[in-house]
């Protein structure tokens, strides 16, 4: 299938609806999919964006910078995760909770407010990745407009390029709560440590990387390209991971990765 055929669909689809919230984080799916909606719809557009301490305050910065870009309407809520009961012991199924929560509220103004559906920015590379929160958006038919027209992270990047998105290159970014290994507690600190460390190292110039939080340890996952410039500043990365609150500092040979913290579900799996 062309990629054209792709946009084409994803706008029909959108099409069968007379309205749509859209959960929006600011990243480059849902401020692809929120920039169709709004052509497709017109002013039937609500964006709405959750914060709690899993989502830095940097990141909300941005996506009301980028929802003015878009001239939508945007609302913030909170939704603070380590409040659900269950959540801060950091299970597998961790992010269904969070999903459920999320969903529920933003469900409930689309209800509230009489908008048709609510959109979520899912892609088509989302499902080859553990994602339990997909259960929660299935169990509350929260609509997935971007896997429905199958479109991919590298397309939903080229359409939003030649549309002329500020995040078109934007790098991926998923919740804090995806930097700890299951089974580690999560608690506000401990966020904020992640935070704070990621911020800091944003300012260096680096991309795409994750500070991964194992107690005391802070394990660096930098793109491949990246790994020679985070060697060279070692000494710097080790400052700021001491300064956020990490007791040692490590740079991971792999590189950066998505889903990181599931391949030790995968290996169990396997065994």
């Amino acid at each position: 299938m062309e990629i054209t055929d792709k946009l084409r669909i994803l706008k029909n689809f959108i099409r069968q609806h007379e309205s749509a919230v859209i959960a929006f984080s600011g990243g480059v799916d849902s401020t692809f999919l929120a920039c169709v909606a709004q052509e497709v719809l017109k002013n039937k557009v609500l964006l709405v964006t959750a914060t709690s301490s899993t989502y830095p305050f940097y990141e909300l910065e941005e996506a009301k910078k980028t929802a003015t870009y878009l001239k939508a309407l945007h609302r913030i809520i909170v939704s603070e995760e380590i409040d659900i009961p269950g959540f801060s012991d950091n299970p597998p199924d961790r992010c269904y909770y969070c999903k459920s929560e999320l969903f529920i509220k933003i469900k409930h103004i689309a209800q509230q407010e009489n908008y048709s559906v609510v959109f979520e920015g899912s892609n088509a590379d989302d499902v080859n990745d553990y994602r339990p929160g997909m259960k929660a958006v299935s169990e509350l038919g929260i609509i997935s407009p971007l896997r429905q027209a199958n479109l991919t992270k590298s397309e939903i990047r080229s359409f939003s390029l030649q549309l002329g998105l500020p995040t078109s290159n934007k790098p991926s970014y998923a919740c804090l709560a995806s930097r700890f290994p299951y089974g580690e507690k999560i608690n506000k600190e401990k966020l904020d440590r992640v935070a704070t460390a990621e911020y800091e190292i944003r300012t260096l110039g680096f991309g795409q990387f994750r500070v991964r939080s194992h107690e005391s340890l802070a394990r660096l996952e930098f793109a491949t390209d990246e790994l020679n410039q985070a060697w060279q500043l070692r000494e710097k990365l080790v400052e700021i991971c001491k300064q956020s609150g990490f007791s040692y500092c490590s740079i991971d040979l792999i590189g950066y990765r998505t889903g990181a913290m599931n391949e030790v579900l995968l290996k169990k799996t396997r065994e």
